[in-house]
């Protein structure tokens, strides 16, 4: 079991302490630190910025947003970075949802499937640098030839000779068929709330993805990379009062991280049986009662999600995250005495 270290994206100002963060993260033998991004800060440039002060961390998105960029666009971020840093870039992306293309990147959100399909086809293309880049599909098409196009595109090469033609793509997904593809095209899944109760669902999704014809990896070689939060305590009251602050977060996703209609983290929770809880807890957060919806978070939905307890609990429970298939746990920690502690408690 790798370990990363989850950045995230920003608040309203820059966060403060994330170089100790990283260096602690660093010294203390972690995989991978990881970057996102919502709708403010991005996620290319903080990494590039914290992760030059690293030589071993493999440098990750956890997420870039599909539509905030052109495949070739991400493609050139990805190889940039990839050459900065000697080869340790980690490409996640994902759909996002439709609020957020559509109203702050001004993209269409239909068919999300095959436009992840498209994405990936064309920046595999560009990394292996076999030929100038086309693309025949209907959502990137290469050269462009649609709407006020002048007719003059050209295919092109890139100019900079990719450092690794085989970049790792990894895939934030949540509902069964972009699942089961992000098994069957990706390198890796970035799962956001995956934990040992819902591992189950996710396995047959999963095996369908790799089951199909030229599919890229196979259970053996694909990484399951499950974000949580990690936190060693002494006691019931101190593991309580980490409970009760991670609940706000759970309330977040669950009920005003989309439209009311359309909330795919609201979805996943449903389907880990928690449906009346996630309706009562939208209704109540998109009526900007946020304090009486995260009040309504179970205490046994927060301790599943998440690895809270003392130093020999946590040691429980990392295996059995490890027994479902997780390879690397992405951890959001505080401090960079929590790094150290989760690495000493770990080693």
């Amino acid at each position: 079991m790798k370990l990363g270290l989850q950045l995230g994206y920003w608040g309203a100002q820059p966060p403060e302490g994330v170089g100790a963060l990283v260096a602690a993260a660093e010294e203390s033998g972690f995989d991978a630190m990881f970057t996102a991004e919502a709708w403010g800060s991005d996620a290319f440039t903080p990494l590039a910025w914290w992760g030059r002060d690293t030589s071993r961390l493999r440098l990750g998105t956890s997420i870039v947003q599909m539509s905030g960029r052109s495949p070739a666009s991400i493609a050139m971020h990805a190889l940039t970075l990839d050459h900065l840093s000697n080869g340790r870039v980690i490409l996640g992306m994902g759909v996002s949802g439709p609020q957020v293309v559509e109203g702050w990147y001004g993209q269409p959100f239909g068919k999300p499937l095959a436009r992840t399909r498209e994405v990936i086809e064309i920046i595999r293309k560009i990394l292996a640098r076999d030929e100038p880049v086309t693309n025949d599909g209907p959502h990137y098409p290469l050269p462009y030839r649609g709407q006020n196009s002048v007719g003059l595109g050209k295919p092109l090469k890139s100019i900079v000779h990719p450092l690794r033609a085989d970049i790792p793509i990894w895939l934030g997904a949540e509902g069964p068929k972009n699942v089961a593809q992000t098994a069957e095209i990706a390198d890796g899944w970035l799962p956001i709330f995956y934990s040992p109760k819902s591992a189950g669902m996710y396995q047959p999704w999963l095996d369908e993805g790799f089951a199909r014809p030229g599919a890229r990896r196979s259970r053996a070689d694909f990484e399951i990379a499950a974000t949580c939060h990690l936190q060693v305590v002494d006691n019931a009251n101190e593991k309580q009062a980490v409970m009760d602050f991670m609940k706000p977060f759970v309330a977040l996703y669950m009920g005003g991280m989309g439209a009311k209609d359309q909330n795919f983290h609201k979805n996943v929770f449903e389907r880990m049986g928690y449906e009346k809880v996630a309706q009562e807890v939208q209704d109540l957060y998109l009526t900007g009662e946020k304090d009486k919806a995260a009040a309504l978070i179970p205490n046994d939905l927060v301790d599943d999600l998440h690895i809270i307890g003392t130093a020999g609990e946590v040691r429980e429970r990392v295996a059995e995250w490890a027994e479902t298939g997780v390879t690397e746990l992405v951890l959001s920690l505080r401090t960079p005495e929590d790094i150290r502690r989760v690495a000493e408690t770990l080693a």
